[in-house]
């Protein structure tokens, strides 16, 4: 805590004013914007089904492709690369997490992320041929990368908002990240549709919309780290990234004493992990057990990018007048249904196809905006970094479960119908886990305000 009067205390420890905090808002918002485009067009619309496409023409006459000399189904290789990408960010997240904190240089981490992702989504532009392995890595590395940097993103959210108004400003992210996701997509079937008229063939325009995602990435990162300030902590302690698991441990234990914390970080990782499995193999059952073409895919997104952005605000809205955890919910209650509709969708019906992806965007946004700022009210304060370290893992770095379990449904049976029913389990007991947390008992539990709703 700062001694020296108002006018001489030092900006970094001086908490922001309400026109510096808006500013910082306005700057927040954008990172949501610059990479939502890699969870949208690379994510979910085009390199699951391109990179199994590169995987079975490297098939062997079974299908089977054989990384480290593993025989792995060549449909299958794109959920297993997702899980892998999980693995390696559940190693490096605790690391960026305790040294924002020790640090409080959250910036130059976030810029390190970033940037590694963009680039290596940049470099998709290279996937050609029967260059499988190629993508895999790149898919890693990208995925791991984005999971970081949101640890460091989110970590902002309690710093730059007040309690009052976290569930609008995690809203607002969310919607700038879904307007910017819908806007590259009109823009890539543009040049998808139209890539003879551009002198492209069709493996090049997929390749310049995955090569574009990382540009774009990269570009707007830099409206964050120019309006985004770190802030000071007290000096003294261990060397940040030499301690970055003894840090984990210590966050570990602490949470301890939150057990209310916990239960709700434990609903969220089990909720989240079916999300993050739609979001991921969408494109990928569309097109290979459904028999989409690539054009219906993509507007099939475009519409969740455009309902999303009116359900993350509209949802947003509602949790202001029945509380947050209730909205949540409800929201797992239309996933459950999504999911059960999913199975029984009839092969080469774009019309049931754009009427769940109608579905999907309404709900998508919101659930996922608010479980974030509704775990901001339990973290304690000082602790946000490490806190929302735990927290990412939930939502991306503990999410290998469900990847895993579809790619193994596919490897077992062939069918990614049969892969997608057991995803079922993770909405319905996650909405069980949820119902069973009192919320206001655990934000005051935190040591933080109450608000009037929650």
């Amino acid at each position: 805590m700062s001694t020296g009067t108002a006018g001489t205390a030092d900006p970094a420890e001086r908490p922001p004013g309400d026109a510096e905090r808006r500013r910082e808002q306005r700057g927040w918002y954008f990172y949501d914007f610059a990479c939502s485009v890699y969870s949208t067009s690379v994510l979910t619309v085009f390199l699951g089904p391109y990179l199994t496409s590169i995987a079975k023409a490297a098939a062997d006459a079974e299908g089977f492709v054989h990384p480290l000399g593993i025989p792995v189904r060549a449909g299958s290789l794109f959920a297993y690369a997702v899980s892998a990408s999980v693995l390696v960010a559940v190693i490096v997240m605790p690391l960026a997490g305790a040294a924002a904190d020790r640090t409080g240089r959250k910036k130059p981490l976030l810029a390190a992320a970033a940037y590694v992702g963009a680039t290596a989504t940049a470099c998709m532009f290279f996937l050609d041929g029967q260059r499988y392995l190629l993508g895999a890595f790149l898919l890693i590395v990208a995925n791991a990368s984005i999971s970081v940097s949101m640890v460091l993103y989110n970590a902002y959210l309690p710093q730059i908002a007040a309690p009052e108004e976290r569930d609008a400003v995690s809203s607002r992210g969310w919607a700038f990240g879904y307007t910017s996701g819908a806007l590259v997509l009109v823009l890539n079937l543009v040049l998808y549709t139209g890539h003879d008229s551009f002198g492209l063939s069709e493996s090049d325009a997929v390749r310049i919309c995955l090569a574009s995602a990382g540009v774009w990435w990269g570009a707007f990162t830099l409206v964050p780290l120019r309006r985004l300030r770190d802030r000071r902590v007290p000096p003294g302690g261990e060397g940040a990234v030499g301690s970055g698991w003894r840090q984990l441990i210590a966050t570990l234990r602490d949470m301890r004493r939150h057990p209310l914390t916990l239960s709700f970080l434990l609903a969220y990782l089990v909720y989240n992990d079916g999300i993050q499995t739609v979001i991921s193999q969408a494109s990928l059952y569309g097109s290979e057990e459904l028999g989409l073409d690539q054009t219906t895919l993509i507007t099939a997104v475009l519409l969740v990018q455009v309902l999303a952005v009116a359900g993350a605000l509209g949802m947003g809205r509602l949790a202001r007048v029945y509380g947050a955890k209730r909205t949540i919910l409800a929201s797992l209650v239309v996933w459950t249904l999504i999911l059960a509709a999913a199975y029984l969708l009839p092969a080469d019906a774009p019309v049931f196809f754009y009427s769940l992806a109608a579905a999907i965007g309404l709900v998508l946004g919101g659930s996922q905006a608010l479980s974030r700022s509704l775990f901001s009210h339990l973290v304690p304060r000082g602790k946000e970094a490490e806190y929302f370290s735990a927290y990412e893992m939930s939502d991306r770095g503990l999410s290998w479960l469900g990847p895993l379990v579809f790619g193994l449904g596919y490897q077992l049976t062939g069918s990614y119908r049969d892969a997608i029913l057991s995803l079922v389990i993770f909405f319905a007991l996650g909405s069980l886990l949820l119902a069973r947390v009192p919320v206001r008992a655990a934000v005051a539990a935190a040591g933080n305000p109450v608000p009037d709703r929650i």
